[in-house]
């Protein structure tokens, strides 16, 4: 009996280990110009035309000196294969911050920083069978639900390790890069590149993500003190950062909170009184609508009737990111805008005293 154990442990581990074999491979902008393809692309029409024009229109936010550039990212992007995008953007100070979904921060980029990867995987598959060994699915991506657990307990250390008071998600992401600076300095992540470049990342929903599971196990550890992340807060200190900025740019992958909770810092600073003006840049790259009027499909255009977005310099293009980001960053890249471009270092805002 205890040899059937074995070998069906054997067999399951052998079954799982071939799921999870062929990694996937992130893309590199800087080998490759799109430049001549995007400047065809402004002599066709429908998406090849919007994407034209949304990819000029963020070379005008990096060549602006005045424009302070939030990336803002909703979807499975780290898991398709977009990592290094966002690494080099943060590295080539091509953005300024980045306002994200918590999975792309937490389960995909310092997963991967721990050293975790994500897999090849199919669509036409047993789910269930997937749930026996213990293999998530993300589309036709696969990620190994025990590392998943190990990212998750990683965010309770670092809680474990903080003064227990509220932090905003920037104050915690900013801890999460600096374990990584130290305990996995070689790690491909834009947490940690963040980090060393002082950009701030937002994650208005933090813990819808690993970090929620890590954060529940730090708290009933800890009932009586402990972390908390605070989203007013984090609210309150990224329309400080839009008040800070003289112009401001908005490179959306994707829709959601993110694209909703940076938007509307405008609103917040008018009812605080503050002077901020609108954002004068706006590209979103999306696969949604507007016909039923959800947010992430809702245009720039129309953000403009709420003060949000200006007009003039906003482009909607309607298509899938892992074909279009990768285009446009090289054509942001290749234009070369960016050399002259300062780095903002706006962690530097929050400072505590």
């Amino acid at each position: 009996m205890r040899a059937e154990q074995v070998q069906k442990r054997d067999t399951v581990k052998n079954e799982k280990k071939e799921l999870l074999s062929r990694p996937i491979k992130h893309i590199d902008f800087t080998t490759f110009n799109s430049v001549p393809l995007i400047e065809a692309f402004d002599e066709m029409a429908f998406q090849s035309r919007n994407l034209a024009n949304a990819s000029r229109i963020y070379d005008l936010m990096l060549r602006d000196k005045d424009c302070t550039i939030i990336l803002c990212l909703a979807g499975s992007l780290v898991s398709a294969g977009l990592k290094k995008i966002i690494i080099d953007l943060v590295h080539y100070n091509m953005v300024d911050a980045i306002v994200s979904t918590g999975a792309i921060v937490v389960d995909q980029d310092f997963f991967e920083g721990l050293g975790f990867k994500h897999y090849r995987g199919q669509i036409q598959v047993n789910d269930s069978r997937l749930q026996q060994l213990a293999v998530d699915r993300i589309y036709d991506t696969y990620i190994d639900e025990d590392e998943l657990r190990i990212c998750d307990m990683t965010v309770k250390t670092i809680a474990d390790s903080l003064q227990p008071r509220p932090y905003s998600s920037r104050e915690f992401i900013n801890e999460m890069g600096q374990y990584l600076s130290e305990q996995k300095p070689g790690a491909e992540s834009f947490v940690l590149e963040a980090y060393r470049q002082q950009l701030p990342i937002f994650v208005p929903a933090f813990s819808d993500c690993s970090a929620g599971f890590g954060l529940v196990i730090h708290q009933n550890d800890h009932k009586q003190q402990h972390v908390t992340i605070d989203s007013v807060q984090d609210f309150r200190e990224l329309t400080e950062l839009k008040v800070a900025s003289k112009q401001s740019g908005l490179l959306m992958i994707g829709g959601g909170v993110p694209k909703n909770f940076v938007q509307d810092t405008v609103v917040a600073a008018d009812i605080l009184g503050v002077d901020a003006p609108m954002h004068k840049y706006a590209v979103q790259l999306t696969v949604a609508d507007e016909r039923d009027g959800a947010l992430s499909g809702s245009t720039l255009k129309e953000a403009n009737s709420w003060g949000k977005v200006d007009t003039g310099f906003e482009q909607m293009v309607y298509g899938e990111a892992t074909v279009l980001f990768p285009l446009l960053a090289s054509y942001g890249y290749h234009k070369g805008g960016w050399k002259q471009r300062r780095p903002r270092k706006l962690t530097s805002l929050f400072s505590r005293e």
